[in-house]
């Protein structure tokens, strides 16, 4: 009888991690060029949003689930990991999910927010370059 309950469990597990795994919820494109600009106009827009406001909150966390996906979908593919555009973008995603992850009720400084723009506008660039 345990033996055919673990079995069962084991079934069970099985199809709830492949239905979970399955389940939407990802804006990404599959596209990495279309992608990386999108992510870096959302990032814009919830870095730009005035502090305490509910858009703000809302902006934040959209933004981290954005930054998990797209760390999840391009993160080991070989072809997307050596791009100076992807390096340049994992720099900043990091210095901005930290800051989240740790200060997420602070509003980003100052010097902060002038590094992130940087970031981003040097990988607008990379894009462009196909690099």
């Amino acid at each position: 009888m345990n033996r055919f309950l673990s079995r069962l469990l084991a079934l069970l597990l099985v199809v709830v991690v492949g239905l979970v795994g399955c389940a939407p919820g990802s804006n990404l494109t599959g596209n990495y060029s279309e992608d990386t600009l999108a992510l870096v106009n959302s990032l814009r827009t919830a870095i730009e949003l005035p502090d305490g406001t509910p858009e703000k909150m809302a902006a934040q966390a959209e933004a981290k689930h954005d930054i998990d996906d797209f760390f999840s979908q391009y993160r080991r593919n070989p072809n997307v990991a050596k791009l100076t555009s992807f390096t340049t973008m994992r720099t900043a995603l990091d210095a901005l999910a930290g800051h989240y992850r740790s200060y997420g009720n602070r509003p980003l400084s100052p010097k902060l927010k002038q590094r992130l723009e940087q970031e981003f506008r040097r990988v607008e660039a990379a894009l462009k370059r196909g690099a």
